[in-house]
């Protein structure tokens, strides 16, 4: 007789055909492992999509990467010493780097800010460039001026936190020009290793969306630095340079580049020769040379004769420094005793007395000209 299968082993039967094989064989460690290895594929996280810049095709860069490159090395050491000023002089410990220096418009500067925003516009002076420049602008977080000004104040060692939108008082406003002068005199040393141009602050807005110093769609280099203040509060300080003020500066670099490379020496010739025809220079006359023990020397006395091996009337040579220009002959002038130029030496000539080497014989000091008194 055929087994009888009950309800329950039917249902399991339905169940194993559905899965796609017998019980024992769905749960076999093969399939664990598979369906474990699918679960962990769900669980990890899809790779972060790459994000890149706009580029604004109808407004393209000005300025090239090396450009940009001057800049942010400008300002890397600008960071530097700002930092050693605030630590020194203000005792706040700040840690302060640049986070980007990019190319961007006006507008975007002026976007950024709030109303109540205090801007300090800078007036840059390039050694011999007379043009008129556009302002450099300066902008620092009210948290790290109130800090600052808290610590001037002979405050704690607290960070101050102020809220969005503060308004400094009068006594406050005085103080952050202080503040604001140590900050920009700084900027001449940051650009010193590329250019001599001097910064002084000559205005505070008040409200810089209200300022039109600016067009709002001119090329700007906008330069984020990050204020650290005793790892407790992150403030900013922005600055903003107009294109033109970039321009001029890019412009006084590539000359002095060129300078340095020796394409305008030339305009310099007549100046370079005018100094160096002023310049003295000692002029000495050897009659000659002879070699003696050191005991001999030892045993001079006045009176004493050497023996220069060499006739009376023989040229001696005239030495400019230590080279030989010049031979001419003894004599008398204006009871003195002179040299008189007969020649010039040139290398063949110079090569003859080989044998006779400089400055171990008599010598004695001439002045020059055609003749040449001792």
């Amino acid at each position: 007789m055929a087994d009888v299968l009950s309800q329950s082993q039917i249902d399991e039967l339905l169940k194993s055909m559905q899965g796609g094989g017998g019980g024992a064989a769905s749960s076999t460690p093969e399939k664990k492992e598979q369906k474990a290895a699918v679960q962990e594929e769900k669980k990890q996280p899809e790779t972060p999509e790459i994000k890149y810049s706009k580029y604004d095709f109808y407004s393209p860069r000005k300025f090239t990467k090396d450009k940009m490159k001057i800049l942010t090395t400008v300002f890397e050491n600008y960071a530097r010493i700002i930092t050693s000023q605030v630590n020194g002089v203000f005792r706040v410990m700040t840690d302060i780097t640049v986070m980007e220096v990019q190319e961007r418009r006006y507008y975007e500067f002026v976007n950024s800010l709030n109303e109540n925003d205090v801007i300090t516009l800078v007036d840059s002076t390039i050694e011999n460039y007379t043009r008129k420049l556009a302002p450099l602008m300066m902008y620092v977080t009210p948290g790290l001026v109130i800090t600052l000004v808290d610590r001037m104040l002979g405050g704690g060692e607290d960070v101050v936190k102020v809220k969005e939108g503060y308004r400094y008082s009068d006594v406050e406003t005085a103080l952050y020009r202080r503040i604001l002068s140590q900050l920009i005199h700084a900027l001449k040393d940051g650009f010193a290793s590329y250019i001599n141009v001097n910064f002084e602050a000559y205005r505070i807005e008040e409200n810089p969306t209200m300022m039109q110093d600016v067009g709002l769609d001119e090329t700007v280099a906008i330069i984020h630095l990050n204020v650290d203040v005793i790892g407790l509060a992150v403030e900013r300080i922005r600055l903003c340079m107009p294109g033109t003020l970039l321009e001029a500066m890019f412009q006084v670099m590539d000359s002095h580049r060129h300078l340095a490379k020796g394409y305008a020496y030339e305009d310099n010739r007549e100046t370079i020769l005018e100094n160096i025809r002023q310049s003295q220079l000692p002029i000495t006359g050897q009659l000659g040379t002879v070699s003696l023990d050191l005991d001999d020397i030892y045993h001079l006395k006045v009176g004493d004769v050497i023996d220069m091996n060499k006739p009376r009337n023989r040229e001696v040579k005239l030495y400019v420094g230590r080279q030989a220009w010049f031979t001419g002959k003894m004599g008398i002038y204006k009871k003195n005793v002179a040299i008189r130029i007969n020649r010039r030496l040139y290398v063949e000539d110079e090569q003859e007395d080989s044998e006779n080497p400089e400055g171990s014989g008599q010598e004695d000091k001439v002045t020059s000209g055609e003749e040449m008194a001792l």
